[in-house]
C-alpha cells in the first residue's frame, strides 16, 4: 500500500536521503525506506515536507502544474506595509518572471513557535514581524524573493501547509504517517491567528503516532 508521511523538517536538514558531505539529511529523521521528498524545502527553511513511495503523488503534490496551494509562515525585517502586502496579493516581478497572485496578511508570532537553532539575529534597532503567505508556484527560494522584492527580506521560514496537511501537532523532526488522499487537496489550509504564546515545543525526532492530520484552528 502506498505511503504518506507528513514531516516536520528542521533547519539545517537536507531535503534528501544521502549527502556526499556529511551534512544532516532525512535519513537521520524518518527510518523507511523507498520513500522520497515531494518537492524541496531549503536546508535553511523549515516546516512541513511530504514524503511517499508513491511517484504520482509526489508528482500530484509537487508539479508546479498543479498549483497546490503551500502556506508559510514568515519573519521579516521590519514591519511589512499594506502596499507590500498588496503587492505581494498581486504578484511581483523576479528575474524568472512574475509570479502569481498570492495570499499575503498579517499575523503575530506563532503559538508554539520552537526555538531555531541556530537563532535569527537580533538588532534591536530593526523589528520584526511575521506574516503568512499562500503560493501556488514552486520556484527556487520563492518566498524568501518575493519578501525581498517588496522590501521586506525573510528572517525566518516555516512551511505551515500543503493543501489541507498542516504542522499542527508536530514538533521539529517528528512525523506521522496519514491515509493516501483520493485526490490532491485543492484548497490552503487557513493560517491561524495566535492571541498568545504558548510553551515552546522541544523538539524530538522521534516518530508522532500514526494518525490523520488535524486542520488548522482557522503557509
Amino acid at each position: 500500500m502506498p505511503r504518506l508521511i507528513l514531516l516536520n523538517k528542521p533547519y539545517g536538514v537536507l531535503p534528501q536521503f544521502t549527502d556526499d558531505q556529511g551534512r544532516p539529511t532525512l535519513a537521520e529523521l524518518v527510518p523507511v525506506k523507498g520513500v522520497y521528498a515531494a518537492g524541496r524545502l531549503d536546508r535553511d527553511s523549515e516546516g512541513l515536507l511530504a514524503l511517499s513511495d508513491d511517484g504520482p503523488l509526489i508528482a500530484r503534490i509537487a508539479a508546479p502544474a498543479n498549483k497546490m496551494p503551500k502556506t508559510y509562515w514568515v519573519q521579516v525585517e521590519g514591519v511589512p506595509t499594506d502596499e507590500a502586502l498588496e503587492a505581494l496579493r498581486r504578484g511581483v516581478a523576479l528575474k524568472d518572471g512574475p509570479t502569481l497572485p498570492a495570499e499575503a496578511r498579517r499575523m503575530e508570532e506563532p503559538e508554539a513557535l520552537w526555538p531555531r537553532d541556530p537563532p535569527v539575529r537580533y538588532r534591536a534597532a530593526i523589528p520584526t514581524s511575521w506574516i503568512a503567505l499562500t503560493i501556488r508556484e514552486g520556484r527556487n527560494r520563492q518566498v524568501r524573493r518575493m519578501t525581498a522584492a517588496v522590501g521586506f527580506p525573510t528572517l525566518r521560514l516555516i512551511r505551515w501547509a500543503i493543501g489541507d496537511w498542516t504542522l499542527d501537532g508536530l514538533a521539529p523532526g517528528q512525523w506521522r504517517e496519514v491515509p493516501q488522499p483520493p485526490a490532491t487537496p485543492s484548497t490552503g489550509a487557513k493560517t491561524p491567528a495566535p492571541t498568545g504564546k504558548r510553551a515552546p515545543v522541544k523538539p524530538r525526532r522521534t516518530a508522532a503516532p500514526r494518525s490523520a492530520p488535524s486542520r488548522s484552528r482557522s503557509r
